[in-house]
């Protein structure tokens, strides 16, 4: 069911109306992290039922096959987990006085705007005081990768990387989702996304057993993604400092170059919207990995580079909501 055709369930009970409330109370207040650990966090759960088919299903000694067949199996039994919650909440909605809260609180722990600026912000700080250990710690929060060999240009640069990706993963796909298919569509998105976190990785463990989960994933991020890189153009345009024709050059340019099918799109954007060089070569414990370079500005990016992005983060976040209250009046109109 698309949330375009869905009747509203009464006045002022429209679910793009809810993601509205949802929103301004997620950026004013944060997603409600007293839930954030518990069980009964919808992704936390998923996550356990994700990691606990992991050790039942993916065992070392089954072929190559064996394993991508029942990482398959794993991805439809944890979308279909997902897809009842969110059809359990809808039909709250519809069906209660009060379903509509419920539906407003399972928003705010699926939405993560505040959190990843604060997380981000917490890198800045300390490298704007020449804290290079608590930035590598505090970064550490926020990439998939150890930091202990970056310097603090290399910190500032994963910061910004993983500000603009997570800009993507974390803001616009799960608007993305909600406004097509309602509280389903964003609980199969996190699900999907949660397990390519989980189990989609490139390693001897998990390239069979992951492969759907991280397809699939790559998937539902191809057209958000892009909207990322969009959003973050228009946002450089109103940011002081920045370059919206580099964001959009840049953006076009080098999106093919990362690893990723989705990620460069967003990066690129804010690389040349900062008139940086993001991605690159990464140095780790026991190799070099040497990625292409995205973006044909500076490589020695600052705690100053970091407040910029945040402030074009703002603003792009500003975007995403505007886009939803237009879809809101055009459906209204209709």
């Amino acid at each position: 069911m698309f949330t375009f055709g869905i009747t509203s369930p009464g006045p002022g009970f429209d679910p793009l109306i809810l993601l509205l409330i949802a929103l301004a109370l997620e950026a004013l207040i944060g997603r409600l992290v007293w839930l954030g650990k518990r069980p009964l966090h919808p992704v936390v759960f998923l996550g356990r039922l994700c990691g606990w088919l992991d050790k039942k299903l993916n065992r070392e000694h089954r072929s190559q096959m064996d394993r991508a067949v029942r990482g398959a199996v794993t991805v439809l039994i944890v979308v279909s987990f997902a897809g009842a919650i969110g059809w359990g909440g809808m039909w709250l909605t519809f069906h209660h006085e009060l379903g509509w809260a419920v539906e407003v609180v399972l928003l705010m722990t699926l939405l993560a705007g505040r959190d990843l600026f604060e997380r981000v912000r917490d890198v800045q700080r300390p490298l704007g005081k020449g804290d290079v250990e608590a930035a590598r710690d505090a970064v550490s929060h926020v990439v998939g990768r150890d930091p202990a060999y970056l310097d603090d240009h290399g910190v500032a640069r994963a910061a910004i990387e993983s500000l603009a990706e997570n800009f993507s993963d974390a803001v616009v796909a799960p608007v993305f989702w909600y406004v097509l298919f309602g509280l389903p569509g964003i609980m199969i998105y996190k699900a999907v996304n949660t397990m390519d976190s989980l189990i989609g990785y490139r390693n001897e463990r998990y390239r069979a057993f992951g492969m759907t989960a991280a397809r699939l994933d790559d998937i539902l991020n191809i057209v958000p993604a892009r909207l990322s890189g969009l959003m973050i153009t228009l946002a450089a345009a109103v940011s002081p400092k920045a370059n919206p024709w580099g964001a959009f050059k840049t953006m076009l340019r080098d999106a093919g170059k990362h690893r990723s099918v989705n990620a460069g799109w967003p990066e690129g954007a804010m690389a040349g919207a900062l008139g940086l060089m993001l991605a690159g070569p990464r140095k780790y414990a026991k190799e070099t990995v040497n990625d292409a370079w995205i973006g044909t500005g500076r490589a020695m990016a600052t705690a100053m580079d970091i407040k910029l992005a945040l402030y074009i983060y703002v603003a792009a976040s500003l975007v995403n909501v505007l886009v939803v209250a237009v879809v809101a009046m055009f459906r209204f109109s209709l």
